[in-house]
């Protein structure tokens, strides 16, 4: 009998031997180190044409402007809803976000992850025609159970809202919401009929989940270093340099979206810092192995295209 091929979806050369020799060479880690985390947005599902948890809160804010069009009036409403991409763009990504943010002040927790879900059971991405839950990659789903057949334990590590991610991490990649470290919304405690009653707040915690916060956010939510980590933009760099500075078999993933045929060709982006040369440059002078997506991926949606 032959044993089946853990990477159906990559095609044979130099990046699918390198993901296979670290694989082979992760039986000398010690399982308790056997820890490996990815980048959400870009790099295990398609960002482009806008945040997949950018659209979820446009479709909130459609909803709770029709209850409430007073929200019409505020700044970053306004511009969200009318599509004014100049108007925007002088509020700022900050001002934005933090509007965001508020839409969903005084949730509790099962509130908004049924709300995400509700939304992922719904909506279509609009170039591909299918839900956004279909617009994962496929060979990095490939590439997460064959690290799972040796052992590792699979982490999140995303910019995105952490209880965004979290409402459909196991669904989507298996992944327990506790295995998610992202940028984090505070909470506010009351006490209603003698308990505990949890709800969103409006301010968030720290930084952005990007750069050095990823590094420290994998300490304090996970508390163990990784050997493996898997990115596409600046914004994982001091996550895919943390993990390759391991003891030991070790390796940092960059996916490089240069297909524009079957998703997008672009040069990813932090969201919340500049950059002052490609990813792909960073990546050849840190040694980090370069994915592309064009090249090395023989499909890369689950339906096959």
């Amino acid at each position: 009998m032959t044993e089946r091929d853990p990477l159906p979806s990559w095609r044979p050369g130099a990046t699918r031997d390198a993901v296979l020799d670290f694989l082979d060479a992760a039986a000398e880690i010690p399982l308790a180190q056997r820890v490996a985390v990815f980048d959400n947005d870009g790099t295990l599902w398609c960002e482009k044409p806008r945040y997949t948890q950018l659209e979820f809160f446009l479709a909130e804010l459609a909803d709770e402007a029709a209850r409430r069009p007073e929200l019409r009036g505020v700044p970053e409403y306004r511009a969200l809803l009318s599509g004014d991409s100049v108007a925007v763009a002088e509020l700022g990504l900050e001002r934005i976000a933090m509007a965001l943010v508020d839409l969903c002040t005084g949730l509790e927790p099962e509130q908004f992850d049924a709300r995400v879900q509700r939304w992922f059971s719904a909506a279509i991405h609009p170039d591909f025609g299918v839900s956004y839950g279909r617009t994962v990659y496929q060979p990095m789903l490939e590439l997460i159970a064959a690290l799972r057949s040796m052992q590792f334990g699979v982490y999140l590590v995303s910019g995105g809202g952490t209880e965004f991610v979290r409402a459909i991490s196991r669904d989507l990649y298996g992944v327990e919401p506790e295995g998610v470290v992202g940028s984090m919304v505070t909470y506010r405690v009351t006490v209603v009929d003698g308990r505990p009653h949890l709800v969103r707040a409006n301010t968030v915690v720290g930084d952005v989940n990007e750069g050095e916060a990823k590094v420290a956010n994998i300490q304090m939510a996970l508390g163990r270093r990784p050997v493996f980590a898997a990115g596409n933009s600046h914004g994982d760099a001091m996550m895919l340099d943390y993990a390759l500075a391991a003891e030991g078999p070790s390796t940092a993933m960059l996916i490089d979206h240069d297909d524009g045929e079957r998703e997008y060709a672009y040069e990813s982006k932090a969201g919340s810092f500049e950059s002052t040369e490609p990813v792909t440059v960073l990546a050849e002078r840190s040694g980090w192995t370069v994915v592309s997506m064009r090249d090395d991926w023989s499909r890369i949606f689950p339906d096959g295209r």
